[in-house]
């Protein structure tokens, strides 16, 4: 029963990465400033931030392409970039001293929960290649 959770959950995550990515990379101005915390960590980058967007595309195409084929090297290629970023977020929280405020809850909602529901999918599907 388990193993038909995570296949949903690539997608979903994969989706939802696929999301963040469009919206980084179409309105990245918007992004920059309605995202609570991402003005805080400096001046607007646009080729920056679309290189961030990119990243989120690359691991949303891998997640969605996870949670279609059940393949998980590219669940767990997918979800490094997510796990990664997350552990960089929660590493930010604590330099600033770990306040419970709107950037806090847009990180856990938005950055730690999607991976680490993603990097629990990757982990716990039933290794297979996509050819399988």
């Amino acid at each position: 029963m388990e193993e038909e959770m995570q296949k949903p959950v690539l997608l979903a995550v994969g989706a939802f990465a696929l999301v963040n990515a469009g919206y980084i990379w179409f309105a990245t101005g918007h992004w920059y400033v309605t995202v609570p915390g991402v003005a805080a960590t400096g001046p607007l980058n646009t080729h920056f931030a679309r290189d961030v967007g990119l990243a989120f595309f690359s691991s949303g195409l891998a997640l969605l392409w996870a949670g279609r084929r059940g393949d998980r090297s590219a669940a767990l290629c997918g979800a490094s970039w997510l796990g990664l970023h997350a552990v960089y977020r929660i590493w930010i929280w604590g330099a600033r001293g770990l306040p419970a405020d709107l950037v806090a809850l847009t990180n856990l909602l938005g950055i730690q929960l999607p991976a680490l529901a993603a990097l629990w999918a990757a982990f716990t599907l039933t290794r297979k290649g996509a050819g399988q």
